[in-house]
């Protein structure tokens, strides 16, 4: 399997301060892997949100695909930083990079990357994405 490609830290764009639950640990007192999308796609959401990107609340885009390397088991109830950025923009999709780690040790519990594709609202289908959005994207991307 192909490890992500994550540009340094210095590198990531977005930063976003996240909390676990206790919850979210499995019956293994890890956090449970699903948790890991939830945190990526929270980080996206005050991004785009943070830069009026979002139509009522909604993502103008679809996950197509997600790598993730677990290095460190992370828990539950903890404070994280999810680090953010994009290293690839193409006509109709883009790549992000993110890299989650727990605020009070340090300790990097996972990297990732993700696909994401924009679709037509009206159709489903994969569209084009605007200027607006490409700008958006530029924020973020990797240095």
């Amino acid at each position: 399997m192909e490890t992500p490609k994550i540009p340094p830290s210095g590198s990531m764009g977005f930063r976003a301060r996240l909390r676990t639950r206790w919850s979210d640990e499995d019956t293994q007192g890890v956090l449970n892997n699903a948790v890991y999308l939830t945190l990526f796609e929270e980080a996206r959401f005050a991004f785009f949100s943070g830069l009026g990107q979002l139509a009522d609340n909604r993502f103008p885009f679809v996950l197509a695909q997600t790598n993730v390397v677990y290095l460190v088991p992370g828990r539950g109830g903890r404070e994280v930083e999810v680090e953010l950025a994009t290293t690839h923009v193409g006509t109709s999709s883009f790549t992000q990079a993110y890299r989650v780690r727990d605020v009070a040790s340090g300790a990097v519990w996972c990297e990732a990357e993700a696909r994401l594709v924009c679709v037509d609202s009206a159709t489903g289908g994969k569209a084009p994405m605007t200027d607006a959005f490409r700008r958006a994207l530029a924020v973020t991307a990797a240095t």
